[in-house]
């Protein structure tokens, strides 16, 4: 039988704090509330009372519950207040010598059978628990802000830490209906030390000028469904404690160079650029503590569909290839106005797209998206072909053929030879150096990346991809085109994965060597991203999705141009590719498919 908690301590009532305090109260658990002043004290009741009152005033909560959860909270200066409680937490600022002097002094002051934990997200639990004279006793208990709103808590055991402990604390994670994962005491634990190198690789992206920050913010929402985009995370979560973060994770965790905090994070944290919390940070906020952006001197200016900025006038655009990208792009610019001319290897290749084309605007149909008149114009401006000469006089070509390029290099020579002059290239390699396509022609000033996500009628992302010879005209052009399309087009530099797939299959790679390493499990960890982080699936549920095969292909892309050790494919991923395991489409991958 787990121990039955009654009363429990939490210490630090900042805004994890005070949320901490909320979890439990609302749970019918009596709280000791204690800070350092009155004047902390105070602020963290108004911490509380904020939240409960916003709840209120949702919906979430009735005025009854709010005033019975206040009650159960007992608002006090000093840790004396805590010495009969059940379980002390603390939420106090994210500096080891800190935590282990204040676990000294709750060690002097709690019950012997007390339990000590840690909300810590990237210090040692160990070395926390070794400043008291109960370390068998000691645990992390790490909540992810807001502690009332999310899932996820993460059970963190130290090698002392006695499994009647860990059993106590994942029992009362169940009494307040959170869902636990337990782990080992290792830097970062599962999130962060998934999210972090992530966000940091997003923050050297952004220090580079490789991409703006609306268009790297954009990308990974629109591109890969998540909550925020990195750069608005890391003000959100505060630049000091990223910066903080980071630095714990690359001392503790084997001094990856991923964890390495970028130049840019120190800089802006020592010019007081935090965030959301200052004011200011990646974004410029209405006021201090504010999530409303306002415009500042690095915001873009607007633009509306149309020819701005010296953009080319399109009309006509040539889709060449047959598989499910080709079919969904012609879909795209034949609903948005454009004449189509489709150019498959033959003319039952071609009876095939015109039927997938006509299924897809169908279901449209059938689902209120489109009414029957749109979907014939729509297919009115489409023509059905099987040679490229076709192409004459196009203004636009997006090729959509197979990811080679050896066979993407030949035919945008062919298209060299037979389009009229002025005509965008565009190719939609998703990984390929699109330098090396248009090099295969005379005209590289005119050839540019269009990225489109699969399904391309649905994902509202392109990513538009600038060589070093690509002409402003003719980025101009794709932008403007984009815009028409009703798609947010993000312009980056042409290099490896550009802009999603550079910061996505790296943080899939770290979920493999995590499960590789034996330190938690595929569902846990799944578990962890999607109730800790909001992501609308688990990095191993999104790898049988897309394909191992493919995840390892893009993953030895970003390898072999970036040489960054970090980003060498994990053995597993690679065994289980040579075993056939592929994922969703061969039955297995990291999970059994077969009888789904």
């Amino acid at each position: 039988m787990a121990r039955e908690f009654t009363s429990v301590g939490v210490v630090g009532l900042g805004t994890m704090g005070a949320g901490i305090v909320e979890v439990f109260a609302r749970n019918g658990i009596d709280v000791v509330a204690v800070e350092i002043s009155e004047g902390a004290l105070e602020r963290g009741r108004a911490n509380l009372t904020g939240s409960t009152d916003r709840a209120v005033a949702r919906g979430k909560l009735a005025e009854a519950d709010r005033d019975a959860l206040l009650s159960r909270v007992d608002f006090q200066v000093g840790l004396d207040a805590l010495h009969s409680v059940d379980l002390v937490i603390e939420a106090v600022p994210e500096h080891l010598d800190l935590k282990q002097r204040l676990f000294a002094e709750l060690d002097g002051i709690c019950r012997p059978e007390a339990i000590l934990a840690t909300n810590t997200s990237s210090l040692s639990v160990t070395e926390i628990s070794v400043a008291t004279g109960r370390p068998n006793q000691v645990i992390g208990i790490h909540f992810f802000n807001p502690a009332p709103v999310m899932k996820l808590v993460e059970v963190v055991r130290t090698v002392v830490t006695s499994a009647e402990v860990v059993a106590d604390v994942e029992a009362l994670c169940a009494r307040l209906g959170k869902v636990d994962v337990t782990i080992n005491d290792r830097a970062g634990f599962i999130a962060n030390a998934l999210l972090f190198g992530y966000l940091n690789h997003a923050v050297a992206m952004y220090e580079s000028h490789y991409a703006t920050r609306e268009d790297i913010d954009a990308a990974m929402k629109l591109g890969c469904g998540l909550p925020m985009g990195p750069l608005a995370l890391m003000d959100l979560i505060g630049l000091d404690t990223a910066y903080e973060i980071l630095d714990t994770m690359y001392r503790r965790g084997g001094r990856d160079r991923r964890h390495a905090p970028v130049p840019l994070l120190k800089q802006m944290v020592t010019a007081g650029l935090l965030g959301r919390k200052s004011g200011r940070g990646f974004y410029t906020y209405e006021r201090p503590g504010s999530p409303k952006v306002v415009p500042d001197e690095r915001t873009p200016a607007a633009t509306g569909p149309g020819l701005a900025d010296g953009a080319r006038a399109i009309a006509k655009v040539g889709v060449v290839g047959s598989g499910t990208m080709a079919t969904g792009i012609i879909e795209v610019f034949a609903k948005a106005g454009y004449e189509v001319v489709s150019v498959t290897r033959g003319a039952e290749k071609s009876a095939k797209v015109c039927e997938a084309v006509k299924t897809s605007l169908n279901k449209g149909v059938v689902r209120g998206k489109l009414s029957e008149r749109d979907r014939d114009a729509a297919l009115g401006r489409v023509t059905w072909s099987a040679t490229l000469d076709h192409l004459a006089d196009v203004d636009l070509v997006v090729e959509a053929v197979v990811e080679e390029l050896s066979v993407k290099k030949a035919l945008f020579a062919s298209l060299d030879e037979i389009c009229k002059p002025g005509v965008l290239l565009a190719t939609t390699t998703s990984s390929l150096p699109v330098i090396d396509v248009a090099m295969a022609t005379h005209r590289p000033a005119d050839v540019v990346g269009l990225h489109f996500f699969n399904p391309a009628p649905v994902m509202p992302l392109v990513e538009i991809v600038r060589t070093i010879r690509t002409s402003e005209e003719t980025a101009a052009t794709a932008r403007a085109v984009c815009a028409v399309l009703g798609k947010t087009g993000v312009v980056c530099a042409d290099r490896s994965g550009f802009v999603v797939n550079a910061l996505l299959f790296p943080y899939l790679n770290d979920a493999v060597r995590m499960l590789e390493a034996s330190y938690s499990t595929a569902d846990d960890i799944d578990h962890a991203m999607k109730l800790g982080c909001g992501y609308p699936m688990g990095p191993f549920e999104l790898l049988d999705v897309v394909g191992l095969d493919v995840s390892l292909a893009i993953q030895r892309e970003l390898y072999l141009e970036l040489r960054e050790p970090g980003f060498a494919p994990a053995p597993l991923l690679e065994h289980l590719v040579t075993a056939g395991y592929l994922g969703r489409k061969s039955g297995r991958g990291f999970r059994d498919h077969t009888n789904r």
